[in-house]
């Protein structure tokens, strides 16, 4: 007899082994069973399994049981990301905890050696989390993107992509994180909103231009007065960066600037002299129209000197300090000052020499690394970039032409827009965990090898003694490797023709961005370069299930490397999970107290309520999530535990060869179809990727149909006195338990494993078929009466608890003028419609009796007895002031609803929220309106 209830905390663990031990992860063998693969996103080696971890590998799970019960031959990839700055920061921190020396105190060799020792000692917490969602990865082909075959594959990459001229070396800017001294991506930048302000300097005109300059208008925006001035008045939140200063750009259709454009200013601390110019970046209507552009510290202001053909001037180090190298005339008090240190020291400096003509006290957006919490620096530095725009390109094409769609389809416009106006990608850090770049640096030199003033000459190469043999066949002389570059052969410097004897090569001390292996993970993971049985097998994989953050970071890119290295598409599908918020749709956070750890969950409840409740909550873009929602499918998987438990106490158990086609009850021929027809609900969304409509399906059909009236049904029949219909019944549910079991174990594969066990299934159910059912079973016949039995025994129960009938109490049900179909329904259910619908005589009239309350059941009018059953002045009474408060209720949402003020600056979800609660509200004052109109036919 199976216990009373389930208890996860003993199961999970017991089976998760039996099902890793089973084999049943890896693919099957049968050559001519249908490919299915999908590849884990990776998630970073120092990572712990977040409700975002939770809510996407639930859903890859799913589609991977799902397709192995069809017979599949199912590859689920794991592995994990090397995650460089965040591996990086998690050892320094540890080395400081344990009050070592720093990490360049300590070496570059060295540290990488601690780091490979800490990934050995926790780098495999997510991997055992994962198991402990129930994910059926096959881990014996759990990859790592810095294992050696990935490392073969990222090399081979970046050399083949160089020689084809999309790679290159160039000066550009880039988010330059000032504490970890690196380029950083877009996606670790987190945008911070701060108290700052706008300093209105003025720039004096050179050479004595002056202007006429309006400072008065009409209603009509005409300038009334005019004032004749020498200077023009620009506006920085960030006072430090005019020292690197090289234009002021004003829009060319402003005619207030019109007669200065081509002039120049003399930019105030260096006297330097800047060429006023015109584009299109200026706004004439943001304060004076006039914009200072630093092209080596803002993002704008770069592409404004690209256009006007400005120098670019780097007037901060790697440490964010100020620097003289490019601009010579920076005063030395100011050299080697935190920049913000130097923005008040010019600020003050800008008073005193009277060109600050306001302070504008201002809330804005400042970027911040995620990690490092500084503020992140435009900087303009020598990195390694992908002409992205041209791989782009094909894979533009291939979702354009369906060879990947996205579900949801409307994704696909971000995935457009980003790559139709993408930038080059910058894959360079400056880090030193992560694929150090496959480039060696050599003294400079002409073609003829030999010395000739200029950069370095690079060699770049899959091995080092590639790149050597490379340099030796340029230089023409011998090479070697060292930490440094250099040379022999006497002075070069004297001689423009001297020829090297012999040259060192020093490879690029940077590493790769960790989207770069990340781009290669479907094709890499498999052996590529090398022609592997898997890749010929499962790629191009068929589905990627991911978040709408790291569509432009991953997909893109995974897409753009697939077709250039493979010539297909990484994958037919994308499916994109939406974002996990609170119950209230606020983003989760620690500061806010409102964080739901998975892990948690799983402790208390086990994985199955948190699975179901992230598979049916996964349909919309926001899931708002609370720990009594996933209370809530605990409840469910209680309700299945206890179904099977009744089953068991009622002698329902297999009977082999049972043949559900031969099945005569009618309530048995119901349940056969309800079935079929659930299957088909549920296998059309997993299919789909609509895991809500498929946990919805799931939900439905056992709690509401199997539970809630099959059972009910069933119990007259088990405890009967006809054999045969008994006989029948049991078989029938054994084995329509055992079909729902199938159907649920995708979803919920904890329980549903633990039942097929207990009630003596044979093998794992995880390596069952999946239910085939033919339309046949369904049988409308048993449909429609069964139906009109639901519905009958549904509409008397809703009429008891709207009329606040007393559970003890049982109204009669009278039938009028029923057709003699309906006789025949009533004659045959007579006493199940008596015990379910708790009515005390069931009787036919010609009219219904006086003092009853009357509905339509089928064809048919019906109608409940309450006369005397229930204080009719009281029930009037209770339901109009539970209408009058639904009024109240109603006034209030509409009133703050119609308020332009709250709906244009409250949070969205709270507007949400408002009128989820007026739509609720006004539900049930027409339920109870409805309660009402009955009672004044009794009265």
């Amino acid at each position: 007899m199976l216990d009373k209830t389930f208890d996860p905390q003993a199961a999970e663990p017991r089976l998760y082994a039996q099902w890793e031990a089973s084999g049943l992860f890896a693919p099957r063998q049968d050559t001519a069973a249908q490919a299915y693969s999908i590849v884990i996103p990776p998630p970073n080696v120092t990572g712990s399994l977040h409700i975002g971890h939770a809510l996407n590998n639930t859903l890859q799970d799913i589609l991977a049981r799902y397709h192995r019960m069809r017979g599949k031959a199912v590859l689920w990839l794991p592995g994990t990301d090397h995650a460089g700055i965040a591996t990086q920061m998690v050892v320094e921190r540890k080395l400081a905890a344990e009050g070592s020396i720093s990490r360049r105190d300590l070496g570059r060799d060295a540290f990488i050696e601690k780091v490979w020792d800490w990934k050995a000692e926790s780098g495999g917490t997510i991997v055992r989390q994962l198991r402990r969602l129930g994910a059926s990865c096959d881990w014996s082909r759990e990859r790592f993107t810095l294992d050696e075959g990935l490392n073969a594959a990222v090399r081979k990459v970046f050399v083949q992509l160089h020689k084809e001229g999309l790679i290159y070396r160039d000066k550009r800017l880039v988010n330059w994180d000032p504490h970890f001294q690196t380029a950083i991506s877009d996606l670790e930048v987190e945008q911070k909103e701060v108290d700052g302000a706008y300093w209105h300097f003025a720039y004096p005109l050179a050479d004595g231009v002056t202007y006429e300059h309006p400072i008065a208008f009409d209603d009509d925006g005409k300038a009334t007065e005019l004032e004749t001035r020498d200077y023009i008045v620009v506006a920085t939140t960030r006072p430090e960066t005019m020292l690197g200063d090289t234009g002021v750009a004003v829009h060319p259709e402003d005619k207030r600037y019109a007669g200065l454009v081509g002039k120049a200013v003399v930019l105030p601390i260096t006297g330097r002299r800047i060429p006023i110019v015109a584009d299109d970046y200026a706004d004439p209507t943001k304060g004076s129209g006039a914009v200072k552009i630093t092209p080596a510290h803002d993002f704008n202001d770069f592409g404004v000197g690209k256009r006007a053909g400005l120098a670019a001037l780097n007037v901060m180090d790697a440490e964010a300090r100020i620097t003289d190298e490019d601009v010579p005339e920076i005063p030395a008090d100011l050299v080697g000052m935190e920049r913000e240190k130097a923005r008040k020291a010019i600020v003050v400096r800008a008073e005193e020499e009277g060109w600050l003509k306001e302070i504008e006290k201002t809330r804005h957006m400042v970027p911040h690394g995620d990690r490092s919490g500084v503020v992140i620096e435009p900087w303009l530095t020598d990195q390694w970039y992908v002409d992205a725009h041209a791989l782009a390109q094909p894979a533009l094409k291939a979702v354009e032409h369906g060879d990947t769609v996205f579900e949801p389809k409307s994704y696909e416009k971000i995935y457009f827009e980003w790559l139709r106006n993408i930038e080059p990608w910058c894959i360079s850090r400056q880090l030193w965990w992560g694929h150090r770049i496959p480039a060696w640096f050599g003294p400079p030199a002409g073609e003829n090898g030999k010395w000739e003033s200029g950069p370095f000459k690079i060699f770049v190469a899959e091995s080092a003694a590639e790149a050597l043999a490379q340099a030796e066949a340029f230089y023409g002389c011998p090479a070697s490797e060292s930490d440094t570059v250099g040379w022999e052969g006497g002075e070069p410097f004297d001689s423009s023709d001297y020829p090297y004897t012999s040259v060192r090569l020093a490879q690029d001390e940077d590493v790769l961005d960790t989207w770069f292996s990340s781009a290669l993970w479907p094709f890499s993971t498999m052996g590529w370069p090398e022609k592997t049985e898997d890749l010929e097998r499962f790629y191009p994989t068929s589905d990627l299930v991911t978040a709408a953050d790291i569509i432009f970071f991953w997909v893109a890119r995974m897409m753009m490397m697939g077709l250039h290295f493979m010539d297909e598409v990484p994958f037919k599908r994308v499916i994109i999970n939406g974002l996990v918020r609170d119950e209230k749709g606020q983003k989760m956070s620690k500061s806010k107290g409102n964080v739901i750890d998975p892990l948690s969950i799983i402790d208390e409840l086990g994985a199955d309520p948190l699975r179901f409740t992230m598979a049916i909550l996964s349909g919309t873009r926001d899931i708002k999530l609370s720990k009594q929602r996933i209370e809530g499918y605990r409840n469910f998987g209680t309700k299945l535990w206890n179904a099977s438990r009744f089953a068991q106490m009622n002698e329902a158990a297999r009977v082999a060869g049972f043949d559900p086609t031969t099945v005569e009850q009618t309530i048995n021929r119901w349940i056969r179809g309800e079935l079929t027809k659930a299957e088909r609900q549920v296998s059309a969304a997993v299919e789909g990727g609509r895991f809500d409509d498929a946990a919805s399906a799931l939900y439905r059909f056992i709690w509401n149909v199997f539970c809630d009236w099959y059972l009910e049904l069933a119990k007259p029949v088990f405890q009967g006195a006809d054999e045969a219909a008994k006989a029948e019944t049991r078989a029938m549910t054994a084995w329509t338990l055992d079909q729902t079991l199938k159907l649920l174990h995708p979803v919920m594969p904890y329980i549903t494993e633990e039942l097929w066990a207990q009630l003596g299934g044979e093998g794992l159910l995880m390596g069952q078929a999946w239910p085939e059912l033919p339309d046949a079973f369904i049988d409308t016949g048993a449909e429609a009466e069964i139906g009109w039995l639901v519905d009958l025994v549904t509409e008397v129960r809703g009429l008891r608890g709207e009329m606040n009938v007393p559970p003890s109490a049982k109204p009669p049900l009278t039938f009028v003028a029923p057709t003699a179909e309906t006789e025949a329904l009533i004659a045959r259910h007579r006493d199940l419609i008596l015990t379910l619908a708790r009515v005390s005589a069931i009787e036919t009239a010609q009219a219904a009796p006086e003092g009853a309350v009357t509905f339509v059941s089928g064809t048919t009018t019906a109608a409940l007895s309450l006369a005397g059953i229930i204080d009719l002045t009281a029930e009037k009474a209770r339901l109009e002031k539970e209408i009058a408060a639904f009024d109240s209720d109603i006034a209030h949402f509409n009133k703050k609803l119609g308020n332009p003020n709250f709906v244009s600056r409250a949070a969205a979800e709270v507007v949400e929220e408002q009128r989820a609660k007026l739509a609720e509200a006004e539900t049930g004052k027409a339920r109870l309106q409805a309660a009402l109109g009955r009672l004044s036919q009794i009265a």
